[in-house]
């Protein structure tokens, strides 16, 4: 699941073009690393987004339902 979908689907940002401009700013990162909007996460990475002077540590988890995907996660 691209990162940006996966930040929208989750409710963590509102929107995705919100979330793509998060991600294109430098914003986001996962496993350590500033993340592009299409970046294919994977269950069990950490995804860190700044927000203001603030840092937040989410674990994605991505589970397979059906044919569709969907979101989770749980904020440190």
């Amino acid at each position: 699941m691209r990162l940006d979908l996966f930040l929208k689907d989750s409710r963590i940002i509102k929107r995705r073009t919100i979330a793509k401009e998060f991600c294109e700013r430098g914003l986001v990162k996962v496993n350590d690393k500033v993340a592009k909007p299409s970046f294919d996460i994977k269950g069990g990475e950490v995804i860190l987004i700044k927000f203001g002077e603030n840092e937040f540590a989410i674990i994605a988890k991505v589970e397979k339902v059906g044919k569709k995907e969907r979101a989770s996660y749980d904020s440190k």
